[in-house]
This record gives C-alpha cells, structure tokens and sequence, in this order.
C-alpha cells in the first residue's frame, strides 16, 4: 500500500513538472486546450492545466533567412535564365503564422518564385541584370503583403544571383573584353595625345626662351659696341684737342720768338695736316688758320718764282 502511494506521488509530481513551461527570449508557444488555440504565450513562466493543454506550436520571433534554390526564369526577351534568392523574414503574429499556413517556409518559397517570374518576365535581359535594387524593392512589398495573413513580415528580399546561359555569358565577356581594349586604346591615345602637347609646349618655351636670351644678347652686343664707339670717339677727340693744344702752344712760342705772318701760316698747315692724318672724321679748324687759301696761294706762287 505504502509503494503505490510512493509511486503516485511521484506520478503526480511529475505531471505537475510537467505543466510548468518558462518560455525563453525571443520565442513565443502557442497553447491549446482540447484541440482549440487557448493563448500564446510570451517570454516568462506559464502552468498550463494538466491532460487538457498542450503547447501546440513553439514560434521563433527572430529573423530569420532562408536562402532559396535557383528558379529558371524568362524574360522578355526570352532569354531563360536562372536566379537564386534571399528572404529575410519575421513572425509577428505567432496565432497566424501557427494556423494560417501549413507549411509556412514552403508557402514562403513558392511564393518568392512566381514573383519573380511575374516581375522578370516584364523586363529584359539587359534590365533584368543592371535592375537588382528594383526587383528587390518589388518583390519585398509583394511577399510583405502576401505573407500577412499568415502572420509574417518580409523585411528583405536579395537577389543572391543571377546565371544567363552560357552562350550569353560568353557574348557577354567578349563584349566586356571589347570594352576594355577599347578604354584602354583611348587611354593610350589620350596620354600619347597629352605627351605630344607637353613636348610641343617644351619646345615652345625653349625656342622662346632662345629668342629672348639672343635678344638680350644683341641687346648687350649692341650696347658694347656703342660704348666702344663712344669711347674710341671720345679718345679721337680728345688726341685732336691736345694735338690743337700743342699746335697752339707752338705757334703762340713762335710767334712771341718774332716770326713773320707767312712762317705762322706755314706751321699751322703743317699742324692741320698732321691733325687730319687719314683718321679723323671731323676737324676743327682754329680761327688763326682760316686764312690758309690765301698762304697756300702765296705758296704756289714762291714755288713758280723759283
């Protein structure tokens, strides 16, 4: 007697363990009572009545990610290619999401592959491949209000990839290598372009900083030979002043010695000749001389008497 209640004692203790339920961070349990939904729980600790509830369903209110296969889609040009997605996804509505759908990830699935046959379908290739932020936009707000009768929130929708046939990727790498000679020959003319004009513009700047070395050097050459000029001038000059002077002084002692009129007449052409001698190009005949037609005349004539 003293087993049995030994035994349904620890029957009964374990039965009430049992309808003790802590639900942790970030999740929620659905709860039935007899077959029919009774209450979701959240985070904390519930008792739930022994034999009449159960947990029907432990719901994940994290976000989650479900990377789906590959779906072969055509676009409007009929180019048939395949295309992988991302979903993002949130359960917000834990009653919902237990008895909305029966199988909420393969809904989710399904749901994302004809989207996005219907959004690609209205697009080209082209479009289709320099177009992913749209198609993203777009299938987000289409499987956001989709999935909220069953109580899920799409947060974002990737396309993972996208893989054209191979005969396409083919024409496509040979249209990139197309594009990428040709940069590189425009490259290569624009700098052989700017290396020509950098070298024209040296031999610019050199020819005119030729030209102006040679202007400056005329410049100077030029005013060498003035000052030589000058200078040999002003010597010339200066040798006819004092030759002048010395004539003068000569005549001036002749005559204080008391020579006639025709000696001095005779010395001072004397004096002028050797002034002139070849070299001079300007004589400055002194007043005592001037009337040396007349001496030159009276000369003549002593050298016809004789």
């Amino acid at each position: 007697m003293g087993y049995l209640v030994l035994v349904l004692f620890v029957v009964i203790l374990i039965l009430l363990a049992s309808c003790i339920k802590i639900v942790p961070q970030a999740y929620a349990y659905v709860v039935e009572r007899l077959g029919a939904y009774q209450g979701t729980w959240s985070v904390g600790l519930h008792i739930k009545l022994p034999l009449l509830d159960k947990v029907a369903k432990k719901i994940n209110l994290k976000e989650q990610v479900v990377d789906f296969a590959p779906q072969p889609v055509i676009t409007k040009d009929n180019v048939t290619m395949r295309i992988d997605t991302v979903v993002f996804f949130q359960i917000t509505d834990p009653k919902m999401f237990a008895y909305g759908v029966e199988n909420p990830i393969m809904a989710i699935e399904n749901l994302t592959a004809t989207t996005l046959r219907n959004i690609i379908g209205d697009l080209e290739l082209d479009q289709t491949l320099t177009s992913r932020e749209t198609i993203n936009t777009k299938m987000r707000a289409s499987l956001d209000e989709a999935t909220d009768p069953w109580g899920i929130k799409v947060n974002r929708v990737e396309l993972k990839n996208i893989i054209p046939p191979a005969e396409i990727q083919n024409a496509m790498e040979r249209q990139m290598k197309a594009e990428r000679e040709r940069r590189e020959a425009v490259t290569r003319a624009e700098g052989e372009k700017k290396a020509s004009v950098t070298v024209a513009e040296g031999k610019k700047a050199a020819a005119i900083l030729e030209a102006e070395a040679e202007k400056q050097s005329a410049i100077l050459r030029a005013e060498a030979q003035k000052e030589k000029m000058i200078r040999e001038a002003e010597g010339e000059a200066e040798a006819i002043l004092k030759v002048q002077q010395a004539t003068a002084d000569g005549i001036r002692m002749i005559r204080e010695a008391g020579a006639d009129e025709s000696v001095l007449r005779i010395k001072s052409l004397e004096a002028f000749e050797k002034a002139a001698d070849g070299k001079a190009t300007k004589i400055i005949i002194p007043s005592e001389i001037q009337g040396l037609a007349g001496l030159a005349a009276s000369v003549k004539e002593l050298v016809s008497d004789k």
